[in-house]
């Protein structure tokens, strides 16, 4: 990895803390959108995989550090993001070879709905249930309005993602 490519990962997790701490919209009880669910899904779409799961696994441990959080969530929480980036950057990778935008925009909301319940849902619950001591089942439950939450976020900002793909890319590559 070159020092350009670095740097834009590290650009990316400072948008992605700075959009979970600056625009918080609430929407459960006392949890917020996470909005910065749209720079991981921008990385994943324009650029690779692995770079938007590395800016959710290190944009969440910096947003629950910075944040006053501290420890919890944060573990299920950022594993649950790298699993996010690999089932939803594995798939889309298949799924660019679909020529029509508008199929392409719906097959990877699919996807991304399926990764952010097997990254939240599952992974983040399985996690969570042992740092805090509590039944899967319990953490399963609990965790339910992160992955609605979160799912939603990354299938809105797909939209975004295909308005910024040759933009992004020039500024990138160029």
């Amino acid at each position: 990895m070159k020092v350009k490519d670095i740097t834009f990962i590290a650009l990316g997790v400072a948008l992605f803390v700075v959009l979970s701490m600056c625009l918080r919209v609430p929407v459960f009880e006392n949890y917020y959108l996470c909005l910065g669910y749209i720079v991981m899904t921008v990385y994943i779409w324009c650029f690779k995989w692995y770079e938007g799961a590395i800016i959710g696994f290190f944009g969440v441990i910096l947003y629950c550090l910075i944040g006053g959080l501290g420890f919890n969530g944060m573990p299920g929480w950022s594993v649950g993001n790298i699993v996010i980036g690999l089932i939803t950057g594995i798939s889309l990778k298949y799924i660019k070879r679909v020529k029509n935008k508008t199929l392409q925009v719906m097959l990877t909301a699919c996807a991304a709905i399926a990764g952010t319940f097997v990254g939240i849902e599952l992974i983040k619950s399985l996690i969570d249930s042992f740092v805090v001591g509590q039944p899967f089942t319990v953490r399963f439950v609990k965790n339910m309005t992160s992955f609605i939450a979160d799912a939603f976020v990354i299938v809105a900002s797909l939209p975004i993602c295909v308005l910024l793909e040759n933009s992004a890319k020039k500024i990138r590559y160029e």
